[in-house]
C-alpha cells in the first residue's frame, strides 16, 4: 500500500509514531463529518429503544427467578464452552475503542469530542458493551463455567492489546471493523440456533456491519485510490480475529483450541472467511471501478482473485480434521471435552 507516511517522534526521542495520511487526506475525513451525521449515525439506537441484558435473564426479585435459573442451566450444557468465547471476545471492547481512537482524521481527539466520527465511536462501544455483560451474566447463572478462569482469560485479552494490523490507518479500520462485524454476525447467528440471546446479539452486529459497509462505499465513491489499497492491504495480512490473543494464564495455544471447537461445532468455519471477502468484493462493486493507478490496479486484480481463499479454506478444514479429538479447558474446570 503507498504510505502517506509523516513520521513524528515523541519528547523522549526513543519511539516514532507514524501517520499514514497526508493533512490532505485527513482534511478529506473531516470534510465528511456532515456525510457521517446523516449518513452513518442514524445506525445507532437511542438508549432508551435498546434492549438491555436484564430484558433476557432471569429476574431475581421474581418468585419464578430459581426456576428460569434452572431452565438456563440445562439449555446451555452444550453450548457454554463457544459461548465463552464469544463472551471473551466482546468483553475486550476496551480495545477495540483504543483502535478506533488511534486512526487519522477519525479519531475522538478529546474522548469527549462532538465530531460525529467520534460519537459514532463511542456510541458504537456502549451498544457493543451489552453483548459482553449479556453473555457474562448468562453464563455466570448457567453455573456451568469456571468464571474466575473466564475473568482471567479476559484481563489476560484486554491487556494483550491489539495487533497492529490496522496501524492507525482509517481505511485499514473500517476494513477491518467491517470484516468482524459480519464474522461475528455470523458467529453469534449460527449460535443463536441454541439460543436466544445470540440471536438478539447478531441482529446488532449486522446493524454496526451496514454501517461500515457503507463508510467503505463513501470512500470507494471519492477515494478509489486509498480504498482500494488499503483493501490490498488488509487481504494480504489475513485479518485476524480480534481474540486471536486470548490466554487463560495456562494455556497459550488456546485461542487455537476454542477455534477448533467453534470449527467443528459450525459457529464459524473457514468457508465463512471466504464468504465474506467474496461478499465485500461484490458490495463494493471492486471489479468494476477505473480511473486507478498502475499500483491500484495491481490491487484490483488481487483482491478480485484472492486466489489464497481456497487455500485458506483447504488448510483450515485439514487443520480441523488433523487436529486432536479430545482437549481440557480451565474455562470448564480442566474438564475434557471433544473437540
Amino acid at each position: 500500500m503507498h504510505r502517506e507516511s509523516v513520521a513524528k517522534k515523541d519528547s523522549s526521542k526513543t519511539s516514532q509514531i507514524m501517520h499514514w495520511l497526508s493533512p490532505e487526506k485527513i482534511e478529506m475525513y473531516k470534510s465528511l463529518e456532515s456525510w457521517a451525521e446523516e449518513s452513518i449515525l442514524p445506525f445507532l439506537r437511542p438508549v432508551e429503544k435498546c434492549w438491555q441484558p436484564q430484558d433476557y435473564l432471569p429476574e431475581p426479585s421474581s418468585e419464578s427467578f430459581y426456576d428460569e435459573v434452572r431452565e438456563l442451566r440445562e439449555r446451555a450444557e452444550s453450548l457454554r464452552f463457544c459461548l465463552v468465547g464469544d463472551m471473551t471476545t466482546e468483553e475486550a471492547l476496551p480495545t477495540y475503542l483504543t483502535m478506533l481512537n488511534t486512526l487519522d482524521g477519525t479519531r475522538d481527539e478529546t474522548g469527549a469530542s462532538p465530531s460525529p466520527w467520534a460519537v459514532w465511536g463511542r456510541a458504537w462501544t456502549v451498544e457493543e458493551n451489552r453483548h459482553g455483560d449479556l453473555l457474562n451474566k448468562y453464563l455466570y447463572r448457567t453455573g456451568r463455567v469456571d468464571m474466575k478462569q473466564i475473568e482471567k482469560t479476559i484481563q489476560y485479552l484486554i491487556g494483550s492489546g491489539m495487533d497492529p494490523q490496522t496501524e492507525n490507518n482509517p481505511y485499514l479500520g473500517f476494513i477491518y471493523t467491517f470484516f468482524q462485524e459480519r464474522a461475528t454476525a455470523i458467529s453469534h447467528g449460527n449460535t443463536a440456533r441454541h439460543t436466544t440471546v445470540c440471536g438478539l446479539i447478531a441482529f446488532d452486529e449486522k446493524r454496526h456491519e451496514n454501517a461500515y459497509t457503507r463508510i467503505m462505499e463513501k470512500l470507494f465513491e471519492i477515494d478509489s485510490e486509498g480504498a482500494m489499497l488499503g483493501l490490498e492491504d488488509m487481504m494480504r495480512k489475513k485479518i485476524s480475529m480480534p481474540a486471536h490473543l486470548m490466554y487463560d494464564g495456562q494455556d497459550k495455544n488456546l485461542f487455537e483450541h476454542f477455534s477448533l471447537v467453534a470449527q467443528r461445532m459450525g459457529v464459524y468455519i473457514a468457508k465463512d472467511y471466504a464468504g465474506i471477502l467474496e461478499h465485500l468484493v461484490k458490495r463494493w462493486n471492486v471489479e468494476s471501478i477505473t480511473g486507478l493507478s498502475a499500483r491500484a490496479q495491481k490491487a484490483q486484480n488481487f483482491v478480485c482473485g484472492l486466489p489464497q481463499i481456497l487455500r485458506l479454506e483447504e488448510r483450515a478444514q485439514s487443520r480441523v480434521k488433523k487436529g486432536p479429538n479430545t482437549g481440557t479447558f480451565s474455562w470448564i474446570f480442566n474438564r475434557e471435552v471433544v473437540l
